[in-house]
């Protein structure tokens, strides 16, 4: 007959020893992967991207140009690129005005006449002023504008603050 000496088994210590490396591990390692999947979701990463346009010296006075750039929009853990474009106006060379270039009436891709000194929507006749102002056609309010800010000389936009008013106006008309 065995004598109880009141401790464990060597069975029972190296049993209970690598089920406790085993869960350090399986904790370690799942700590690791789940903060690797909720991360990005935490940062919340692209919101308030500014992206560089060109220089500002680059554009004249009173003259829409427009610009062609691409627009990285990061969200989780997808990427996205999308070639985006705006029109950029300056009276003075110091102050900028970065429109959207889709009218505000369906979304179409509006041009710049520079014998009438007006933007124009070809497809349902929407007019504005260089300002921006609705002249004529069916647009329900004036051209959109993008957050710009001049830094070392290099003209930044801001889109995403753009689309996220847009949706919150899509939205808010569909609940009305």
């Amino acid at each position: 007959m065995e004598e109880d000496t009141g401790g464990i088994s060597r069975r029972t210590f190296l049993g209970r020893s690598i089920a406790a490396i085993g869960a350090l591990i399986a904790a370690v390692v799942g700590g690791a992967g789940f903060g690797y999947f909720i991360s990005p979701v935490l940062r919340g990463e692209g919101q308030d991207e500014w992206i560089d346009v060109g220089a500002a010296s680059s554009f004249p006075p009173g003259v829409p140009t427009q610009v062609e750039f691409t627009h990285r929009q990061r969200e989780a853990w997808v990427t996205t690129e999308r070639k985006n474009s705006a029109w950029i106006l300056t009276m003075d060379g110091k102050n900028f005005t970065v429109y959207d270039p889709h009218c505000t009436h369906l979304g179409c891709p509006y041009r710049w006449n520079s014998q009438t000194h007006e933007f124009e929507c070809p497809c349902h006749g929407g007019v504005f002023s260089v300002t921006g102002k609705v002249l004529a056609g069916p647009p329900p309010r004036p051209l959109d504008h993008y957050p710009v800010k001049v830094a070392d000389g290099r003209i930044l936009v801001q889109v995403s603050a753009l689309r996220a008013a847009a949706l919150k106006a899509k939205d808010s008309k569909a609940q009305a």
